[in-house]
């Protein structure tokens, strides 16, 4: 049995590699030529439409060799890209924005680097496996008769054995034997020769890895500033409002009791008070509850409690919810926050008398994309003090990013994106 699962995991190898290495030669070498060219061409304008396909092409071509490297190799690849803001403007600001941002990437060259690579080495190291394989099967073909047709062309080498006879074949034979038992040991390690080379290529740098800390650090201090203004908030709402009402409620409770017995008409105006108190607090208490996590989100998810949220809006908002399945709770509860806040600002400040949002996941990306349009004043900008670089540090907890597209006289459009699996 375990020579079996040895000789199937050496023709797996060889046949995957033999994939890998096909792929090498046809994808590889394409997307680098034409990256190189697009990238060639931005002094004449051109290369600004064609790069950012182009560099899109050459991240899916490495995502794929990532998951290879994960399935076939168990050695996982992480990745390292800097997130892009969905929904561009469309048009030439658009294309050059997008541009400027994948040639800032450190990850785009590491890309091209390891097309380069991975179109020389990176087609050796996978084609060995096959090679190997193969030219030990050979070994057998020479002695089951190929020896005498390289014996009419006055013999012809098999590795280091010349084959020019009968006895000679048998050698090639016995060293094809060899080959092919040495394939069945180390075809999988050359299988994950050559997806470690992929990895030395493809992970991220020292000084990625470093500026993914400090992003994380400073995201971490962010989400518990803001856990604590939140508990402050939750502390003086409770002590202003329902708190206080409560207190209130009890010391006319006392007074009902004293007043009972001598005046029942002015005991059943403070009861009806007390009962007004009492469904007052209440609601403050829901609306506190609500605040936190409101139970609609728990209860039908993010598309559901975002709808029932537009419909408190002054102003009308139309509502279209693209989505699959959950994301995880607290992940679902900073995306509804996120569009909650930026609602009450387009409320306050963009004088709008339309809104529209926008939800979908997708797919392909992994990627939760969220955006809020208004036909207003526009106007609206990411300042450090303003409402909507609150909303940027929500979603960086999660990775996410903002983008804020508003232009004097309107429209303006925020689009949120988070990272995230559905289930």
């Amino acid at each position: 049995m375990r020579g079996m699962r040895r000789v199937r995991e050496s023709l797996l190898a060889a046949l995957q590699g033999l994939v890998v290495s096909i792929g090498t030669l046809v994808v590889s070498i394409t997307l680098f030529v034409l990256a190189v060219l697009s990238i060639s061409f931005i002094l004449l304008g051109v290369g600004v439409l064609t790069t950012p396909p182009a560099l899109a092409a050459v991240r899916l071509w490495a995502d794929q060799r990532r998951s290879l490297a994960h399935h076939w190799a168990g050695i996982r690849v992480p990745a390292a890209y800097r997130p892009m803001p969905a929904d561009l403007r469309r048009g030439v600001v658009g294309q050059v924005e997008r541009c400027i941002h994948l040639l800032k990437d450190p990850a785009t060259w590491r890309d091209l680097q390891w097309l380069l690579v991975d179109m020389t080495a990176g087609y050796v190291t996978s084609l060995l496996p096959a090679a190997l394989l193969s030219y030990g099967v050979l070994g057998y073909v020479v002695v089951a008769g190929l020896w005498q047709v390289w014996a009419d062309w006055g013999g012809n080498w098999y590795g280091f054995v010349h084959v020019t006879d009968q006895a000679s074949a048998v050698g090639a034979a016995a060293l094809g034997t060899g080959l092919v038992a040495l394939s069945l040991v180390v075809n999988p390690a050359l299988l994950r020769l050559h997806f470690r080379l992929c990895a030395a290529l493809l992970s991220p740098t020292k000084a990625s890895l470093a500026q993914r800390v400090e992003h994380l650090t400073a995201t971490r201090h962010d989400a518990v500033d803001s856990s604590a203004a939140e508990l402050r908030r939750i502390e003086r709402d409770l002590h202003d409002g329902a708190q206080a009402r409560l207190v209130a409620m009890g010391m006319s409770l006392g007074t009902i009791e004293a007043l009972l017995e001598k005046d029942p008409a002015q005991a059943k105006a403070l009861l009806a008070k007390a009962r007004e108190s009492s469904a007052e607090a209440l609601t403050e208490l829901r609306d506190l509850v609500r605040g936190i996590h409101p139970p609609v989100l728990a209860e039908r998810g993010l598309g559901d409690a975002v709808r029932a949220l537009a419909l408190r809006m002054p102003v009308p908002v139309e509502v279209s919810v693209e989505l699959t399945g959950r994301a995880e709770a607290p992940l679902e509860s900073a995306a509804y926050f996120a569009v909650s806040e930026v609602l009450t600002n387009t409320a306050k400040h963009a004088e709008a008398d339309l809104v529209w949002i926008d939800i979908h996941h997708d797919a392909p990306s992994g990627m939760l994309r969220m955006a809020v349009t208004d036909n207003g004043c526009g106007g609206a900008s990411l300042s450090p003090d303003g409402g909507l670089a609150g909303v940027e540090r929500r979603l960086g907890t999660f990775d996410g990013v903002l983008a804020v597209s508003s232009p004097p006289g309107g429209p303006t459009m925020v689009t949120m994106e988070i990272p995230c699996e559905l289930h």
